[in-house]
């Protein structure tokens, strides 16, 4: 009886191996990130030359993100803040247009993101990252000047 027992219990537990191995494993969005600014939805006049962005996992379901922009004009923006994953907001600091956020993760390679300016929601991202894991694109949705509802999408490559 005792060995049909442990052959019953090891058999239950087999599907749960897999499964767990699977949450364990890191989310395809951590990491650096490039902005393709050949194929950036921005008119070229306007196209950054460069935008770095990272995410880092900062423990107890919180990640970390940092981002470097350099303007068209040679003017430079930064961002970090470190934020849970369910959806409470917090603040980021630097010259970036918001100074608050925050994180949802429904799938493991999908990451939404809400950004506010004083106040004021500035936009909502969702970054998603390809099965090649090499490739990210990011959905911008926003509001222009008169109301007007924009989405544009951007492509980020993975930096090694």
């Amino acid at each position: 009886m005792k060995l049909l027992s442990a052959v019953l219990l090891s058999a239950l537990s087999l599907p749960a191996v897999p499964a767990l191995a699977v949450e364990a494993s890191p989310s395809p969005l951590l990491g650096r990130w490039s902005l393709d600014i050949a194929t950036s939805a921005l008119p070229e006049a306007q196209r950054p030359k460069h935008v770095v962005l990272e995410f880092k996992d900062a423990g107890a379901g919180r990640w970390s993100s940092h981002v470097d922009i350099v303007l068209h004009d040679g003017k430079t923006m930064k961002s970090d803040g470190t934020l849970a994953l369910d959806g409470t907001p917090g603040p980021l600091s630097g010259t970036y247009g918001a100074d608050k956020a925050n994180l949802k993760l429904p799938a493991p390679n999908t990451l939404v993101m809400q950004l506010v300016d004083h106040g004021t929601p500035a936009s909502t991202r969702i970054y998603t990252v390809a099965a090649d894991r090499t490739t990210m694109t990011e959905t911008k949705a926003f509001y222009g000047h008169d109301g007007t509802p924009i989405l544009q999408t951007n492509l980020f490559k993975r930096i090694p």
